[in-house]
């Protein structure tokens, strides 16, 4: 297996504890992470999957290492390498397997998801699935004040070109809560620790892969709500932020992103 290994320093606050470990990639959150947080200890999903935060860089001072403690996060890895998100799921999924997980769930940090679903996810990992998607379109999921444009961009353009290039229907593509299993991560025909996975590449190649490899997928609901007003908390620009996600679409559709091809 290829891997271009991510620099990264790292806090281990506590030993291995769990089979799964809960990823969290983060970049500058603010008070939406410790939220976050504060959300899934209350669910005691600390005590079911080992809590990872992915830090890409975060100048704010929102991860200070004892609100982490209070809150049960098992370690802090923080990036010291060029890439965006991709790199840093790299970086933490890696850490993971290395470590000895039998499987990694990973969440955005931006507290739109309903991160006291963690043990769905678990429930399909045991149950032998390779790649599990959440969804807020599926029965039992819901979508809050999602903004017109991104449910039209989602249910028409991005969910369809997915499914064709997966060759599976999947609902909520561009949904970053997932479960992936060891046994996915660690396929020859996967290789997803290449440099190629800089910015939201890895995202795209990852829903698909699976089922194109006849895997073991499904959805399972889920729920991602955006605030009723103010800044939509997210990292990805308007024009050029779409754009490249666009173009990582179509990417993956024709292949791009397989190894050795």
């Amino acid at each position: 297996m290829k891997i271009d290994k991510v620099k990264y320093s790292k806090h281990e606050l506590q030993p291995k504890n769990n089979k799964y470990c809960l990823c969290i990639p983060v970049i500058n959150e603010g008070s939406r992470i410790a939220e976050q947080l504060k959300r899934a200890y209350s669910h005691n999903i600390h005590q079911i999957v080992d809590i990872i935060i992915c830090d890409g860089g975060s100048t704010d001072g929102s991860l200070e290492l004892d609100m982490l403690k209070q809150y049960g996060v098992n370690t802090l890895l923080i990036k010291d390498d060029t890439g965006r998100l991709s790199a840093q799921l790299r970086m933490g999924y890696l850490w993971a397997l290395e470590r000895g997980y039998d499987g990694i769930i990973t969440i955005d940090g931006n507290g739109k998801d309903s991160i006291e679903s963690v043990p769905l996810f678990i429930e399909k990992l045991d149950e032998g699935y390779d790649f599990i998607q959440g969804s807020r379109f599926i029965k039992g999921g819901q979508a809050i004040n999602t903004p017109l444009v991104r449910h039209l961009a989602v249910k028409f353009i991005h969910a369809p070109v997915i499914s064709l290039a997966a060759k599976h229907w999947f609902t909520d593509t561009t949904n970053g809560f997932r479960g992936y299993s060891k046994n996915y991560l660690e396929n020859p025909n996967v290789q997803p620790f290449r440099k190629i996975f800089e910015t939201y590449e890895l995202l795209a190649y990852l829903s698909v892969r699976a089922s194109q490899l006849h895997l073991k997928v499904c959805e399972v609901p889920v729920t991602r709500a955006y605030p009723k007003k103010g800044k939509i908390p997210t990292k990805i620009s308007f024009f050029k932020g779409n754009i490249t996600l666009f173009k990582i679409l179509f990417e993956t559709l024709r292949g791009k992103y397989n190894p050795n091809e």
